[in-house]
């Protein structure tokens, strides 16, 4: 009997509350793939409506992550891991992301998981994709993980919304993938809350039957995703919130976090790359 994936499929719902300077709130469906770096061969080769590096109903790229040049995703995601102090030994990295649907996709965000042999999670790569093309990673070390829910903060250094400021900073909330995923981000300025980004999820074995599923319940997934931003970005501009300049990104394409800076209730870390000016 074949075994069963560790890659799996979370269909969920993502949602949004901004509370100033005018209130908004968003909600949608979506559906992202949970994918262990190491089988996604053995995803290849089981599934019939899923390819990798191949045009299909739905498929991954390798470049579609990290430095989009299509090398080896988990010596990349290694890599990183070491400049904020972590070894890698071994361990599995989960990537949370949505597939492309029919060669087709846009993630605003993508996220790696970074675990130990022995499973517990050591780091995450937060992987921040704006709708000008522009892509931006922030890598930060797991601390003190008991098994409650990780929590992580960083100073923002990327542009995503023309809505938003830069002068803000992240904070991170996430049950990592299990039977259920639950996602909380929150962006604070120096008065307080600004919005709070929610993405809960349940766990669904990766097979061609629930891709198809999936297909119908929400069809086209990427035009409804990339749609939506550009619909809601007319709602909150017609609320009167103004555009804010874009920056030039980072220098470097990756933030990294030290562990004294990471968790919990800190000061504004600094990050090791070229403020945007």
């Amino acid at each position: 009997m074949t075994a069963k994936l560790r890659s799996a499929l979370f269909p969920g719902l993502v949602t949004h509350a901004r509370f100033k300077p005018k209130q908004h709130k968003l909600s949608y469906r979506i559906y992202s793939l949970l994918l262990d770096l190491d089988e996604l061969d053995k995803v290849d080769r089981k599934l019939r409506l899923l390819s990798i590096d191949r045009f299909n109903l739905f498929s991954f790229y390798r470049r579609d992550r990290g430095d989009r040049s299509g090398s080896d995703l988990r010596k990349q995601v290694e890599c990183l891991m070491r400049e904020v102090g972590v070894e890698p030994d071994g361990g599995p990295i989960m990537l949370l992301t949505m597939p492309r649907l029919l060669g087709w996709a846009f993630n605003p965000l993508s996220v790696f998981f970074c675990y130990s042999k022995d499973g517990s999670p050591k780091a995450i790569l937060w992987e921040v994709d704006n709708t000008f093309g522009e892509r931006h990673g922030y890598m930060i070390p797991v601390e003190a993980h008991s098994g409650a829910d990780i929590v992580q903060q960083c100073d923002k250094t990327f542009y995503v919304s023309p809505f938003m400021d830069m002068d803000l900073r992240y904070r991170f909330q996430v049950s990592p993938p299990a039977d259920r995923l639950s996602i909380r981000i929150e962006t604070f300025d120096h008065e307080g809350p600004v919005l709070t980004a929610r993405h809960l999820a349940r766990r669904t074995e990766l097979t061609d039957g629930a891709l198809l599923k999936a297909f119908f319940a929400i069809p086209l997934l990427t035009l409804r995703v990339v749609g939506g931003i550009h619909w809601e970005a007319l709602r909150i501009w017609l609320k009167g919130i103004g555009l804010r300049i874009h920056p030039r990104p980072p220098e470097q394409p990756v933030s990294f976090v030290r562990p004294s800076s990471a968790e919990g209730k800190t000061p504004r870390s600094k990050v090791d790359v070229h403020e945007p000016v």
